[in-house]
């Protein structure tokens, strides 16, 4: 597997928020404003750090998912030399429906290969991403909560704002509950693990996105897909265990501490 599908078309709506955290610099203030999360500069687009994780992983193409209105965003990277390990492409979704609409519109892109798919506003580690590579079937990171809490930058009380999963006892998922409410928490059970939206698919999702109703937040859900998949399909999902953190860009407040985190890093998409 060599292609990454970035989902980076997000209104951006809670970092659109003024919050309590860090002042801003000018051009993060200016990003930020924006909604554009994966172009918040930390020294460089928060983009290129994970466009270089990924190409260390053994990524060759990535698809960023962007709106119209995200020209910048091509223009950056359409200018040569921006990324010289991997191959930067695009696909428009066209009005801002949902992950699962989103995903639909790299199909193109996507092919028949297996493909991963993550956000735009979180850098996952070179180990998740190349452990997601080396699959060979659908599947996702299922992040154990503490490692979360103790390597990344989401505190104890934001876990529950991420999707609990469980997997069967041969490793394949079998519920996910989106931001659960305590006694889902509790009765998914204590070996739940959390998803990140760091996602490996196959062509057949596309069937499934395409089956999807809106939620009741009114958006098109990547998690309905992969239900309808599993359920009405009969595809299946490997949960591939992870011990690890995740930088998460969501608000303004997340900016000086994703920032402190990725200073010794040295991006090279």
């Amino acid at each position: 597997m060599t292609k990454a599908v970035i989902l980076a078309r997000g209104l951006g709506t809670r970092m659109r928020h003024p919050d309590a955290g860090a002042p801003l610099d000018e051009g993060q203030a200016r990003a930020a404003d924006r909604g554009v999360k994966g172009m918040i500069p930390i020294g460089r687009p928060f983009l290129d750090y994970l466009l270089s994780a990924l190409a260390d992983a053994g990524f060759t193409d990535a698809c960023l998912v962007i709106g119209p209105e995200h020209q910048a965003v091509r223009d950056y990277y359409e200018t040569p030399g921006r990324s010289t390990r991997i191959r930067v492409h695009f696909a428009v979704q066209e009005s801002p429906l949902g992950t699962a609409d989103a995903v639909l519109a790299a199909e193109d892109f996507a092919g028949s290969e297996l493909f991963l798919v993550c956000n735009a506003d979180n850098y996952y580690s070179v180990a998740v991403l190349s452990a997601l590579r080396h699959l060979r079937e659908p599947g996702l990171a299922g992040f154990d909560r503490e490692a979360l809490i103790q390597r990344g930058n989401i505190p104890a009380e934001r876990i529950n704002q991420f999707a609990m999963v469980a997997a069967s006892p041969d490793g394949f998922l079998v519920a996910i509950a989106e931001k659960p409410d305590g006694a889902t928490a509790s009765a998914l059970g204590s070996h739940a693990r959390v998803s990140m939206n760091c996602w490996v698919f196959g062509p057949g999702i596309f069937q499934a996105c395409r089956l999807v109703s809106p939620s009741p937040r009114g958006e098109l859900e990547i998690q309905d897909a992969v239900r309808i998949s599993i359920t009405r399909l009969g595809g299946r999902f490997r949960v591939v265990p992870v011990e690890d953190g995740v930088l998460d860009l969501s608000t303004r407040g997340d900016i000086a501490a994703v920032a402190a985190r990725l200073a010794s890093v040295e991006p090279r998409p």
